[in-house]
């Protein structure tokens, strides 16, 4: 596992306000990036339940170091917004995710301009979505995944031509297993992955038990089973919902810190979408070998 130092420096600024108006309330992003390099790849990145822009750095510095430029934005969910689940808002709230993305995408080149001249130093034929946990459902939805209704009628196409790559972490599994308390209160979590066509790596924990499905933790390994090539799993054996520490260090919900274990999981997705958008295929390339004498404490298989 990787723990190397980072030297490459990055700049973030934030807030930055993206139009929505059909979105209850500003969407506001934070763009951190290289300070040097052209042609620099985009990752828009979706978060976890109730987190926002301002989390999940042990991925996002390291991406800005490897040479992205990162998106986050903030949605709704999060807890500075305060909408639980007996607000009537929350039943769309996967809607409106999918359409921060979107709307992200769609106005990257203002966002850029406020970010201080990034829009002349990023390659828009290079963009991918990444998210974690409910963001990974809703990254998903990008890269082709629809939600199955109750009678399991797939539903409204999601994908954005622009992206081409992606990476899906703790990604929500087939929804026929889920616990009553998803049943009543996330009946969107029933995804299909079958039309899920775009590249895309998925991470996944050999000690994530959800309390959403009554599945163990190969569960979160269904968006790569049940999705069409090319794509490509990672598994780590000790990783918990939190995969070592994504979201920040000592946060409240990590029960596995391990900040290799992070590491490993932002240096994977920086190697895959390298390879994915052509740039260089060394790192992956490395990584794989890595894996494959790894004595077992994470693996990659790739279809």
């Amino acid at each position: 596992m990787s723990s190397t130092h980072l030297t490459q420096r990055t700049v973030a600024v934030k807030p930055i306000t993206v139009p929505a108006p059909d979105r209850s309330g500003d969407l506001q992003v934070k763009v951190t990036a290289p300070l040097s390099g052209q042609n620099l790849p985009v990752i828009v990145f979706s978060h976890g339940n109730a987190w926002s822009l301002d989390g999940y750095e042990p991925l996002v510095d390291r991406w800005a170091a490897a040479g992205f430029v990162v998106v986050q934005p903030t949605h709704l969910d999060s807890r500075r917004n305060g909408i639980g689940w007996d607000d009537p808002r929350f039943a769309t709230i996967w809607r409106v995710r999918i359409a921060d993305l979107h709307a992200v995408i769609d106005g990257l080149d203002n966002l850029l301009i406020q970010a201080g001249g990034l829009e002349t130093r990023v390659d828009r034929e290079r963009i991918a979505v990444v998210g974690h946990s409910w963001g990974a459902q809703t990254a998903g939805a990008l890269l082709g995944a629809r939600v199955l209704d109750a009678d399991g009628v797939p539903g409204e196409d999601f994908s954005h031509a622009a992206v081409s790559a992606g990476a899906l972490i703790a990604a929500t599994g087939a929804g026929d297993t889920l616990t009553p308390l998803a049943v009543e209160h996330l009946p969107f979590m029933r995804p299909d992955y079958s039309t899920m066509t775009t590249p895309a790596l998925v991470i996944a924990g050999g000690k994530d038990q959800s309390q959403l499905s009554t599945r163990g933790p190969e569960w979160f390994t269904d968006a790569y089973h049940l999705s069409p090539s090319p794509k490509s799993l990672l598994a780590i054996t000790e990783g918990e919902h939190t995969l070592g520490g994504l979201a920040g260090e000592m946060v409240a919900e990590t029960t596995d810190e391990d900040p290799a274990r992070a590491a490993l999981v932002a240096d994977a997705i920086s190697a895959f979408l390298h390879d994915a958008f052509k740039l260089n295929d060394a790192a992956w390339t490395d990584l794989n070998n890595a894996a494959a004498a790894s004595d077992g404490t994470w693996s990659i298989a790739s279809k």
